[in-house]
């Protein structure tokens, strides 16, 4: 089991600030009731049977000549005059509201600079590609909760340039020859099949319950 160290009095900012390395993984739990929903359906694969903590997953990519961290996830984005479907680039101040975002962790698996380089490069490739945040292999994946053999396997629904946020975390960990699980494919990872890995990291929390072997 990986270490975990629990920091739970910090504000979202200062947690961020001070573990999110060039390289590392981030999973959040989200208050939209979609987050909620992402939750609940992980409840299959959790070890108390419980809904899962995390609802979605991206990568840090460091600080900037601007002063703030960045990220590089696939998300859903609305906004009044514009609308952001799939990889893209945004700054951790996303996350820093500790109501909209209760419960944090990051993920640290000790990258050298290169494999910092190699991770970080997968996901900009992706945004310049346009790669697409896919909805559709989301119900593919759930198929896999309550089928779970079909879990080694390919998403049924898998589609070309797309990927749904912790399946494009798996494919620039790819890069480096990182498996979160080698019994589940790509675009069949969820965020609780990251923060479970049995590959070693340190995962560093900030929750303020017991739940956090869950």
């Amino acid at each position: 089991m990986n270490k975990i160290i629990n920091i739970p009095n910090l504000s979202n900012q200062l947690f961020i600030e001070q573990y999110a390395k060039p390289g590392c993984i981030a999973l959040v739990g989200g208050t939209h009731f979609i987050d909620e929903s992402i939750k609940k359906a992980q409840k299959k694969i959790t070890t108390n049977g419980k809904q899962s903590l995390w609802s979605h997953a991206f990568i840090f990519s460091g600080l900037r000549q601007d002063g703030h961290i960045w990220l590089i996830e696939s998300d859903l984005e609305f906004h009044k005059k514009q609308t952001k479907l799939g990889v893209q680039e945004n700054r951790a101040e996303k996350y820093f509201d500790k109501i909209l975002f209760p419960h944090i962790a990051i993920l640290d698996f000790n990258l050298n600079q290169a494999s910092q380089k190699k991770v970080i490069a997968q996901g900009l490739n992706l945004v310049a590609a346009k790669a697409q945040y896919s909805i559709r292999e989301i119900f593919g994946v759930l198929y896999t909760m309550f089928n779970t053999k079909a879990s080694s396997n390919d998403n049924i629904l898998a589609q070309n340039n797309s990927f749904f946020c912790s399946a494009m975390v798996q494919h620039c960990y790819t890069s480096i020859n990182i498996n979160f699980n080698n019994h589940i494919t790509t675009k069949n990872i969820t965020p609780q099949h990251i923060y479970t890995t049995n590959q070693p990291c340190v995962i560093y929390t900030n929750l303020i319950t017991d739940s956090i072997t869950s």
